[in-house]
């Protein structure tokens, strides 16, 4: 059993035994004396792909799940809305559509390595992305002269297809360091 307080934004639990994964957590501490912190989870059944909202103590438990992480390698998308994935370590390959992975796919590039798949029951049900990843920005607004002290930002639009807020002196065709757990810009690469 995991408590809730020492579950983490990814964290994987199970819920009247179906697997779920952790996709935004909030903590609210209300100020009234005694008062325990409260946790929303907003968790994402990792087969149905349904949304639960959840609030709780932290000394409320969850039961853990028995899954495994495997070493994976993003092949390319395919023929309508599928991505096709291989096992590092037995080549055997699967597909997940992108209903089922969602925003990660903003962040996958073809030959892409440093992925884990989440196997539950012996299928990949969801992938894991590195923390940071490289792309190049495909499109955004020109430079413009006579930049103040203040940093401004712009929108890019990356080779993905994701926008992201980088610094104005960003050109197109620049390599470029993302968040995958945020989506936010890190700095040239």
């Amino acid at each position: 059993m995991i408590k809730a307080c020492e579950l983490t934004r990814n964290g994987i639990v199970s819920i009247n035994g179906a697997p779920y994964i952790v996709e935004e957590l909030k903590i609210s501490t209300p100020s009234a004396r005694g008062a325990a912190s409260i946790f929303r989870f907003r968790l994402r059944n990792l087969i149905t792909k349904a949304k639960l909202d959840q609030a709780c103590h932290g000394d409320d438990k969850f039961e853990e799940l028995d899954f495994e992480k495997r070493q994976v390698q993003f092949l390319y998308k395919e023929q309508g809305n599928a991505y096709a994935f291989m096992d590092t370590a037995d080549y055997s390959q699967f597909s997940l559509t992108a209903d089922e992975l969602g925003e990660q796919v903003y962040y996958l590039l073809e030959d892409m390595d440093d992925i884990r798949a989440l196997v539950v029951n012996g299928t990949p049900v969801a992938i894991e992305l590195p923390p940071n990843v490289v792309l190049e920005i495909a499109d955004c607004e020109p430079t413009m002269k006579g930049q103040t002290v203040t940093a401004r930002t712009k929108t890019a639009t990356l080779q993905t297809g994701l926008s992201v807020q980088v610094p104005e002196y960003i050109t197109p065709g620049e390599k470029v360091k993302i968040d995958t757990r945020t989506g936010e810009f890190l700095g040239r690469a």
